[in-house]
């Protein structure tokens, strides 16, 4: 089936929910995607980085096929090797304590949303169930998660909206303050790099001064790492590099190289909150999704993440010096691109046209290139970045 035809179909049969760009893909390896037509486009999108392994991977690949051909799925009724091994290397490697498994970076949120209303409603010195979030911050497409969702662009169409959640500005200390004494918050939920808002890094200070509030008044800090989590910032969780320990963390994207799988991982104050009958996931702690995301946890080491923040290194160096770059923001290879002279929008499209995928987060130009991208690879969309950004 040629590509027009595919199109036609897509469009006769899909509910679109998204706008698709001009792209037919065929197949892929390592981080270049080629189209039905033979065109090749170097990915710094990643599925929304999802891909962080890129594509075609001989140890994800070989993990996952090997657990397909023993068993696909099982449920939560009985155990399962691969999920249990996952959570154990995911404790190690973050310090906290238990892992619960859902399929999306929305189920996720929506998991530590519900343990911190338990919390707060049940365990907590005295009732409280509100949660604040930030403006420009992203955490799902379900009800709640839209609610929390600090973007209004988000959120309008859907009123109402669930009650319980408030919004503080980026980076404002003092009006988080102002806002837990008002609501008496039982929960902050934070995306310590957001995504969709604009590829921004919060600030340092910022993130250590509402996790000592969070301490002071027994309030659960919930990381939000779905789209930064997972190697992506240079080490395998953004929060190692604030100085902080949350109470929950959301995961989800990256950590499945490709398969739908998330989840979240409690600390002390969260590991026991929620019971049998409490929460659920038909899905979730797949056995092939959690093979493969073994792998990653696996590939992820100090070599690969030092690797990783060298790649970014080169990357933001070059942007830097092109014309139209007046500057960048994020953390690792999630890059936040400000433009001058065009939008995000107007870059992804000229990239394209160039043979590099990206995205656009607001009026910036967001850049997710697999975390396994080689030199060559990166070589070559430095030099696309600097043809249409110079």
């Amino acid at each position: 089936m040629d590509r027009e035809q595919l199109k036609d179909k897509d469009l006769k049969y899909i509910v679109h929910t998204y706008n698709r760009y001009d792209v037919v893909v065929d197949h892929a390896d390592g981080s270049v995607i080629t189209d039905v037509n033979g065109k090749e486009y170097v990915d710094f999108c990643s599925g929304y980085a999802a891909n962080s392994l890129g594509y075609r991977n001989e140890a994800w690949l070989a993990a996952v096929t090997a657990q397909l051909g023993k068993v696909q799925h099982t449920s939560n009724l009985y155990y399962s090797e691969p999920g249990i091994l996952l959570a154990e290397k995911l404790v190690e490697r973050s310090g906290l304590c238990k892992v619960w498994f859902a399929n999306s970076g929305g189920e996720a949120n929506e998991a530590a949303i519900k343990t911190a209303r338990k919390y707060g409603n049940t365990l907590a010195d005295h009732k409280k169930n509100t949660i604040i979030s930030l403006k420009k911050s992203f955490h799902g497409r379900t009800l709640a998660t839209v609610t929390a969702t600090g973007l209004a662009e988000a959120q309008e169409v859907f009123a109402p909206l669930v009650p319980g959640f408030v919004h503080a500005e980026v980076d404002d200390i003092t009006q988080l303050e102002e806002l837990t004494a008002k609501y008496d918050p039982c929960a902050f939920l934070m995306e310590l790099v957001q995504g969709e808002g604009g590829v921004h890094a919060l600030d340092a200070e910022f993130v250590k001064a509402a996790a000592d509030l969070c301490h002071e008044k027994d309030i659960l800090f919930i990381d939000d790492e779905v789209q930064a989590g997972i190697g992506r910032t240079g080490t395998l969780f953004a929060y190692q590099q604030y100085d902080i320990i949350p109470d929950i963390v959301s995961f989800a994207k990256g950590i499945g190289a490709g398969l739908p799988i998330g989840g979240i991982i409690c600390g002390p104050k969260t590991c026991d909150v929620l019971v049998p009958g409490d929460h659920g996931s038909t899905f979730g702690m797949n056995p092939v999704a959690c093979a493969g995301a073994c792998v990653v946890l696996d590939t992820m080491d100090d070599a690969f993440l030092a690797d990783v923040r060298s790649k970014s290194k080169t990357l933001r160096s070059a942007l830097l010096s092109m014309a139209k770059v007046k500057g960048l923001d994020g953390l690792g290879l999630m890059v936040g691109v400000d433009l001058d002279g065009m939008t995000g929008a107007e870059a992804v499209a000229q990239l394209m046209q160039e043979g590099l995928l990206a995205i656009p987060a607001q009026n910036r130009l967001r850049l997710l290139p697999p975390l396994t991208i080689s030199s060559e690879e990166l070589s070559k969309a430095i030099s696309i970045l600097s043809k249409v950004l110079n």
